[in-house]
């Protein structure tokens, strides 16, 4: 099994920095996947950030973070470096693992409870 909590989250003015961290416990021969995940405020739906695949290191963004946030992960924890904050970037922050890296949030079967980001003009 795989347990996935998140950390890091807070209050930051627009253009500060935040790194979340998300602790990985236990094992899965199926874990090559691991991503970020958004859910806006009044948001209906979880919004892809970034996910690694965690044997080859490749990544993927949304267009929306490209160039400002930064996916990465070690043997304990997943991470998401997130610079030139934006009011828009105002979500709760919830990572996720699955058998393939991917957009999709149905590719996923293991969830944290995630982390608020909040972001003030």
């Amino acid at each position: 099994q795989v347990r996935l909590v998140e950390s890091g989250g807070g209050l930051v003015q627009a253009g500060g920095s935040l790194r979340l961290s998300c602790a990985v416990s236990g094992t899965s021969y199926k874990q090559r996947g691991m991503a970020w995940f958004r859910r806006t405020p009044g948001g209906a739906e979880r919004d892809f950030v970034a996910a690694i695949n965690s044997i080859s290191g490749s990544t993927i963004y949304a267009d929306s973070v490209k160039g400002r946030f930064t996916i990465s992960r070690d043997t304990a924890n997943l991470y998401l470096q997130m610079n030139a904050l934006k009011p828009e970037d105002t979500a709760m922050y919830v990572c996720a693992a699955g058998e393939y890296y991917s957009a999709e949030e149905s590719e996923y079967d293991h969830w944290g409870r995630g982390t608020q980001v909040t972001v003030s003009s």
